[in-house]
């Protein structure tokens, strides 16, 4: 019989053993489980995978086959929405998706995650946008929604990004800002009250622009510098700051925020999704756009005239860039399309702001367009789960 010092010797080498066939470093996750089976090599037509490799492929072909379709009516696979050619216009668009997923190297549970919050019918908002400051053709078909706080060095650095999106994509994009002022931030509840108060004014992009140019903090004295700059009434503007309508707008706006779950900011929705973003803003949301702009397409019954933008060159003159959208401005939600638009707003939009502002804020210093969000509140609740 062993002895117990034997035992423990022998259950001490086992467990050495066992804890050396895998190698990650402190802190990684678990892999994702492997499948009980390899998946069967997926074909589908008009979706190239010619560029992944055999296992990023096998891996892939697992989750198309897995995954459901994402239009809830058709409760079958990807793989077989595409390949029964079922009236689901978003299965093609999902597969491709997957494969660029797949490509940047996200594991299962990632790209399972990113492919439910892009198609999932539940994570779709209804964002009231009624009196929101924006910019862009009114009847844009993709609406993209920003809460910033004006201190956020993230935001500053987004914001060009933005501004250079609706600027090259003026008949298909229009922007919605939506203030968002963090408590780590002392000026930022003073600098989200002077852009509403430019707003009453019908200038608030140029109030944005020059607040996110400034290289001081915006405290009270730099931002009444900064109205007498861009013609704002002074009297009227020092009224409107401290006023209780112009605080109760900034709060709604925080409070609207709030209803989304927001974390950090910036945070950005596009026709009522949440978009995020890892590494590269400009790329990732125009990829997003393109996308969108597929979805609302497809969408359309056979001879149906398709948004104004879908057919139009990216590099269009951009419109006025203060014109405010009307209050019906949100688009319609597509069927079964898996991404349905905000809905409208049910209060008037606010009069025009005139020209374009004089002065844009700097474009991002190299490397910025992924800077790491500024935290929201620790209490702010986490995300809604993922629909199936």
């Amino acid at each position: 019989m062993l002895s117990w010092r034997l035992m423990g010797a022998l259950g001490g080498s086992i467990l050495i053993n066992l804890n050396m066939t895998t190698c990650r470093s402190p802190g990684e996750t678990e892999p994702d489980p492997a499948p009980q089976s390899a998946p069967a090599d997926v074909q589908l037509p008009g979706v190239d995978t010619s560029e992944l490799t055999a296992r990023e492929k096998r891996e892939w072909s697992s989750q198309v086959s897995e995954l459901l379709a994402p239009c809830p009516d058709q409760p079958v696979s990807i793989a077989q929405c595409v390949q029964e050619s079922r009236p689901c216009a978003a299965c093609v668009p999902a597969a491709r998706f997957l494969v660029n997923e797949v490509r940047k190297g996200r594991t299962r549970t990632q790209a399972e995650a990113a492919y439910r919050a892009r198609f999932g019918k539940d994570q779709v908002k209804s964002i009231d946008l009624a009196d929101s400051p924006r910019k862009g053709s009114p009847t844009a078909p993709v609406v993209i929604v920003e809460w910033a706080d004006f201190e956020c060095p993230a935001c500053r650095a987004a914001s060009s990004v933005l501004a250079q999106t609706v600027n090259k994509r003026p008949d298909q994009v229009q922007l919605v800002f939506k203030n968002y002022p963090l408590d780590i931030h002392p000026n930022a509840e003073t600098a989200a009250r002077a852009a509403i108060a430019a707003h009453r004014q019908g200038k608030f992009w140029q109030m944005h622009d020059a607040l996110f140019s400034v290289d001081t903090p915006p405290t009270r004295s730099v931002i009444d510098g900064l109205a007498k700059q861009i013609g704002l009434d002074a009297a009227r503007f020092a009224q409107d700051i401290e006023s209780e309508a112009v605080a109760d707008r900034v709060a709604q706006d925080r409070k609207q925020g709030e209803a989304v779950r927001l974390r950090a900011t910036p945070t950005i929705y596009v026709n009522g999704r949440e978009f995020s973003y890892s590494e590269d803003l400009g790329a990732e949301l125009n990829d997003w756009i393109d996308l969108e702009l597929e979805l609302l397409g497809a969408a359309k019954p056979d001879g149906a005239e398709k948004p104004d933008g879908a057919a139009k060159p990216h590099g269009a003159a951009p419109t006025d860039a203060g014109s405010p959208a009307p209050a019906d401005a949100g688009s319609p939600a597509p069927a079964d399309a898996g991404s349905p638009a905000p809905q409208q707003p049910t209060q008037p939009a606010p009069s025009p702001e005139g020209a374009a502002p004089k002065a844009p804020a700097p474009a991002p210093a190299e490397g910025t367009s992924g800077a790491p969000r500024t935290a929201a509140p620790e209490n702010a609740a986490a995300p809604a789960g993922a629909p199936r």
